[in-house]
């Protein structure tokens, strides 16, 4: 069996010190992609840094404080590769891929975007760009016998069923018909499954974020943004999808939860 989890940790100095490091102590995963680190590596401990049992690569963010995606994995990686060579959004800490025996692992931090702004403008040319690296990604793992897993925050709901709200949400970011489209897109022609709506057909969520503010996580009034994308063969090995939600708001880590998906597959 192989178990990816993939949780935007919402800052992992923060997050260490509020549960991240016993949930890391006890997950059976075998690659951990995080998102949001909001820390270059220098600046977290060594039990953070450089956990027990993992190896870890780090792709933070140019702005201080500002996004940030790791990659902790069981096996120490053959190779890794920061962006996706995209000459404006390098060094932006959104992108890190990682390779494993018979699987390259992607961790994605997509951007927030605000509607008819230029960030959404930036938004949508990162996507473009996104997706081009994406096909060729998948691609070359088929031409070498290899496996995808695009684990992340995409920041996009796909349809209606990933948003508790999505009435109240037709015309703010993240859930406009341009973005949705773009993972129609991945989701088919582009070769990409999206494994946890495959395990969960037809319902709503299982949402894997939800605002700190009021009650929407005792409401369960969150949004489905996090997922897990692969190539066909490994979609097809995809056995079980677990949102680890915290039993009470308290107990949260992050204003996301772990995602995690165990597949059917031995990548050695």
């Amino acid at each position: 069996m192989f178990t990816v989890t993939s949780v935007n940790v919402n800052g992992l100095r923060a997050a260490s010190g509020k549960g991240f490091t016993s949930w890391l102590r006890h997950t059976d995963a075998d690659v951990v992609c995080l998102q949001e680190v909001r820390a270059e590596p220098h600046q977290l401990t060594d039990a953070v840094r450089d956990p027990d049992g993992w190896h870890t690569v780090y792709a933070p963010s140019v702005l201080k404080g500002r996004a940030g995606v790791a990659v902790y994995s069981r096996t120490e990686p053959a190779a890794h590769r920061i962006g996706f060579g995209s000459a404006e959004f390098e060094g932006t800490g959104r992108w890190i891929e990682v390779d494993l025996p018979g699987v390259t692992v992607a961790s994605l931090y997509l951007p927030t975007g605000e509607a008819e702004t230029p960030e959404q403008e930036a938004k949508h040319r990162f996507m473009t760009e996104l997706a081009e690296h994406l096909v060729r990604l998948r691609e070359k793992a088929a031409a070498d016998g290899r496996e995808v897993v695009v684990a992340g925050d995409w920041n996009i709901g796909h349809t209606e069923a990933d948003i508790k709200n999505w009435k109240g949400n037709l015309t703010r970011s993240g859930f406009l018909p341009e973005e949705r489209a773009w993972l129609t897109r991945l989701f088919g022609e582009l070769g990409y499954h999206d494994v946890v709506r495959m395990l969960y057909p037809g319902v709503p969520g299982p949402y894997t974020w939800w605002s700190m503010r009021g009650k929407a996580f005792d409401n369960d009034a969150g949004w489905r943004i996090d997922y897990l994308a692969t190539t066909k063969g490994l979609a097809e090995r995809a056995e079980t999808a677990v949102v680890e939600r915290a039993v009470t708001y308290a107990e949260r880590w992050s204003d996301h939860a772990p995602v995690t998906v165990t597949f059917d597959y031995d990548p050695a």
